[in-house]
């Protein structure tokens, strides 16, 4: 049936034909898109614009051209962030994944201790990335934090190189996993019942059910979850800068990091708008990238035998 066909009455009349609205108008959508365009692309596209000029946050901005771009391509600490940023985000997905995966597996359990193990694994989400920072970084002091009485943490942690990103990835791991968690409680939680049930029957185990069903089942949960992983470790600022502030030396220095210390403390914010359009370009296209794994407009819960 078309949207202006005809309607049949029981006893052969032809009703009056009526329009189907399809799909929501886009004025629902325009509140939205006004904060969207005043909070995100006008400053975006003025950041684009201060990328390309000399200014110390005070004076006037002079144009500058691809000056700073190449200043900051060409900057050893610039790259060294680079490096430092792509180890954190694969060494944080690696660590988070499958740990978030398998206690969100857990915790889908109908079993009643594990509501109570659910709050408690959810507890480090409550904290604010600061207190979580202070809170580490009490801990691992070498002068009077818990390797004063456990010999085997008694190390400088914060203050090796060799050691202090480690550090900084177990913390953001230990913060950022119940999130993860409880994304794919709600998937796993999604999954027809019969399905287990007709594998159990055919003589599948816990193993063979976990990779036969639930994995599959799971596929655009994970890719959600890896993408909000991965652009998330683009933007960690706060936990690294009260952690460590980028020490020792440059060790944890990651480009969010970079881009406040070389706007704020330089007083370089041209260079600091590259840093900044970069973070933004590497984000959208892995987002976007993952997306299209993904496809498209086809991020529901899968239902294969329901």
């Amino acid at each position: 049936m078309t949207a202006t066909e005809a309607l049949i009455a029981p006893g052969g009349r032809a009703l009056p034909s009526r329009r189907v609205r399809r799909g929501p108008s886009l004025w629902f959508a325009a509140p939205a898109l006004l904060l969207f365009l005043g909070f995100a692309l006008i400053p975006l596209g003025g950041v684009l614009v201060l990328s390309f000029m000399e200014w110390d946050g005070l004076g006037t901005p002079t144009w500058s051209g691809f000056d700073n771009w190449g200043r900051v391509f060409a900057d050893p600490v610039v790259l060294n962030a680079f490096w430092l940023t792509a180890l954190l985000t694969v060494g944080s997905w690696l660590v988070q994944a499958p740990l978030s995966l398998l206690l969100g597996v857990f915790m889908a359990g109908r079993q009643r201790y594990r509501a109570v193990l659910s709050v408690l694994f959810f507890l480090p989400q409550l904290f604010s990335a600061a207190a979580i920072a202070i809170v580490f970084k009490s801990l691992l002091d070498p002068n009077f934090g818990v390797g004063q009485d456990l010999p085997f943490l008694d190390l400088d942690w914060l203050g090796r190189p060799d050691l202090a990103l480690g550090v900084v990835l177990v913390v953001i791991a230990w913060s950022f996993i119940p999130f993860h968690s409880l994304l794919y409680q709600a998937g796993v939680r999604q999954i027809p019942p019969s399905l287990y049930e007709a594998a159990t029957i055919d003589g599948a185990g816990r193993v063979a059910q976990f990779v036969h069903i639930t994995l599959p089942q799971l596929k655009y949960t994970i890719i959600t979850s890896s993408t909000l992983m991965i652009v998330g470790s683009l933007t960690y600022f706060d936990l690294v800068f009260v952690l460590t502030g980028g020490g020792p030396g440059y060790a944890t220095r990651i480009l969010p990091l970079d881009m406040y210390l070389r706007g704020f403390r330089s007083y370089d914010m041209g260079g600091a708008s590259v840093v900044a359009v970069i973070l933004v370009v590497v984000g959208l296209s892995i987002a976007l990238g993952l997306n299209r794994l993904s496809g498209t407009g086809r991020m529901e819960s899968q239902m294969e035998g329901a």
